[in-house]
């Protein structure tokens, strides 16, 4: 009898000390080569987007699959391209912790917009604001950053 697993996630990372470095040339190709090595790890990345300095995904797990070794997998490895390839004027890195929070089905049409408008709603407050925001609706309050 086959196994049906669908886990889905909700991953955010930002760059390290949330330093405005992925600029516009550089953010569509580095979340095309997110996707492209997701793909060729098969992991399943159905929406992704951010800003100048983090980063959203949502992601399906398969069971073998597990939050930490996406996030090591995806960040580490676009961060070596990025310098590498020489993309950013200074040394790129994403910052040690992530975001990693489950999603019922239900709620992954309104998260799935979320992501897609990033930019609008950044305007109104910072990543700073929102990052604590999620952490203190998720019950991670003691990990709450200070606002940059």
């Amino acid at each position: 009898m086959p196994s049906f697993i669908k886990i889905w996630i909700h991953f955010i990372w930002s760059t390290k000390n949330r330093r405005a470095i992925i600029r516009k040339d550089l953010k569509y190709r580095l979340y095309e080569h997110i996707r492209k090595n997701a793909n060729n790890n098969g992991i399943y990345i159905d929406h992704i987007n951010g800003n100048e300095n983090h980063i959203h995904l949502l992601i399906s797990m398969k069971g073998e699959q597990s939050p930490s070794k996406i996030a090591f997998l995806l960040k580490g490895e676009s961060s070596h391209w990025i310098n590498i390839n020489k993309l950013t004027t200074q040394k790129f890195e994403w910052q040690n912790e992530f975001i990693a929070l489950s999603v019922s089905e239900s709620v992954v049409p309104s998260l799935r917009k979320y992501i897609r408008n990033q930019e609008k709603h950044h305007q109104k407050s910072s990543f700073a604001e929102k990052y604590n925001n999620l952490l203190r609706k998720s019950g991670f309050d003691k990990f709450e950053a200070k606002a940059k």
